[in-house]
């Protein structure tokens, strides 16, 4: 009887995980269907599935062949945007969370608690502010933030850094200090032993960190409309994307092809490093 009655506990577990999963995968499905059909389709019957799947492909070399909307080149924007501001983010998270964890002073903890408080403040108190600041830093030091691509990593930079630091200091309480003691007497430097005895240890960990941060960062729009505006030389695919709506008439075929192009390297990129995320996060989190 008690095997009977787990398996049935089981059985209901995985059906509503089933039912929670084709309740997530929904939204992708429609995006794909939808990406198939002329514009007219998609406001008359969006939920149908399309005559012709080829359209999908057309749909998306009419997105890359506008010259208008050059969403080729915020393609390749967001990409250069996206892994500068990871690999910043990640090495100076790890090597600031590295050094709070190993000074084991009121200071160190001070500022470790500043870092988590930080996480809560919204962005949109700071989003005008951090504008002036960006205009004052380009008057006094003659290095351009707006508009640019050093101003969007700077940006992400500070606003990933709390999140960053509080992962990869969990995750560095785990690692034995025995390890960078027996480096240190081997003659090793500070530098030394971060790099090579710490930063690979840190593997599940910056995985965990560059998925979540990544897909903050590959999806956002509104600190991209703020830094590099409309209209720029530098623009990212969200606000490519945001161009195929107009005041009075969106090309809604297009918006669903574009979406669909700016999902496929998210869902690659996750698929990769799916396996060192749950790892990283636990431990990231409890330890």
């Amino acid at each position: 009887m008690k095997i009977k009655k787990i398996n049935i506990q089981l059985l209901i577990l995985e059906t509503v995980a089933c039912l929670l999963f084709l309740l997530f995968l929904y939204p992708f499905l429609l995006i794909l269907a939808n990406a198939a059909k002329d514009s007219f389709s998609v406001t008359q019957y969006p939920t149908a599935m399309p005559d012709d799947w080829s359209m999908v492909w057309k749909n998306m070399r009419t997105v890359m062949m506008i010259p208008t909307i050059r969403y080729g080149s915020s393609f390749v924007s967001s990409v250069i945007i996206t892994a500068l501001s990871l690999l910043v983010i990640s090495l100076c998270s790890s090597m600031g969370a590295w050094v709070l964890v190993r000074n084991r002073t009121f200071t160190s903890q001070f500022i470790f608690l500043m870092f988590v408080a930080a996480m809560v403040i919204p962005f949109q108190i700071i989003m005008f502010p951090l504008l002036t600041w960006f205009r004052s830093v380009s008057d006094f030091t003659g290095i351009k933030l707006l508009r640019t691509y050093p101003g969007m990593v700077f940006a992400y930079l500070g606003f990933g850094l709390s999140f960053s630091i509080f992962m990869y200091h969990g995750f560095i309480k785990g690692i034995p200090l025995e390890l960078e003691e027996a480096a240190t007497i081997d003659g090793c430097t500070n530098w030394q032993i971060f790099t090579k005895i710490v930063w690979p240890l840190l593997k599940p960990i910056h995985a965990t960190v560059m998925v979540l941060n990544g897909i903050w960062i590959w999806n956002d729009y509104l600190l991209p409309l703020l830094v590099l505006g409309k209209g720029n030389k530098v623009q990212t695919i969200p606000l490519a994307v945001a161009t195929f709506a107009g005041a009075y008439v969106k090309q809604w075929d297009l918006i669903m092809a574009a979406i669909l192009l700016a999902i496929v390297p998210v869902v690659i990129f996750f698929l990769f490093a799916q396996r060192f995320i749950i790892k990283g996060i636990v431990a990231g989190s409890i330890k």
